[in-house]
């Protein structure tokens, strides 16, 4: 197949996640209104905005094959977003604390030459230990994920956060399921193997 491989977000976290698949790609900066809309529930959001990502990028290219992807923290039924700050993911791992928290991962993959779309969302559950107050200052000095939704990066030292870890593939927790990008692009006719 000679399309152009895109990855619709400037995301470092997404674009090492797709280096490991060891494919030529370029990056692209999608420019997507990210609000929820009235009612959406948080799988319904990932996936729109996936498919928005890689729309808006699509539109601007031609012969290439566009991934978009999207992922929000669920925890205690709330849509938890990045941090941004020490305050507020202390708060957000206070309230994980011996709890579940699901994330999910919208990907989206449009071909620019057929607008074909393919999307799906994929659930990753995280189960926390009980974490003391001082468990909690020493990982996030340590890490400062605060630009991580649910505060913690599990590619890193957040792994010491966890009891359990449930779901088909790790990489959608850090932002890209790499196991369902595989075979959608094996399936458009870009095989990764």
């Amino acid at each position: 197949m000679n399309k152009k491989l895109i990855l619709a977000s400037t995301s470092p976290y997404r674009k090492a996640l797709l280096e490991k698949l060891n494919l030529p790609f370029s990056t692209a900066k999608p420019d997507t209104d990210e609000t929820p809309l009235a009612d959406e529930t948080a799988l319904e959001l990932v996936e729109r905005l996936a498919i928005a990502k890689a729309q808006v990028i699509a539109k601007q290219h031609t012969n290439a094959i566009i991934i978009g992807s999207d992922q929000v923290c669920v925890s205690h039924g709330d849509i938890l977003g990045k941090p941004g700050n020490y305050e507020n993911a202390f708060a957000q791992l206070k309230a994980a604390s011996g709890n579940k928290v699901t994330f999910y991962t919208g990907l989206a993959v449009i071909d620019s030459e057929t607008q074909q779309v393919t999307s799906l969302v994929e659930p990753y559950i995280v189960h926390f230990r009980q974490l003391t107050d001082e468990m909690i200052d020493h990982y996030l000095t340590a890490e400062q994920p605060y630009d991580c939704a649910g505060s913690f990066k599990s590619e890193g030292f957040g792994i010491s956060l966890f009891d359990k870890l449930e779901g088909r593939d790790p990489n959608s927790l850090i932002g890209l399921p790499l196991i369902s990008l595989i075979e959608i692009l094996d399936e458009a006719g870009l095989r990764v193997i």
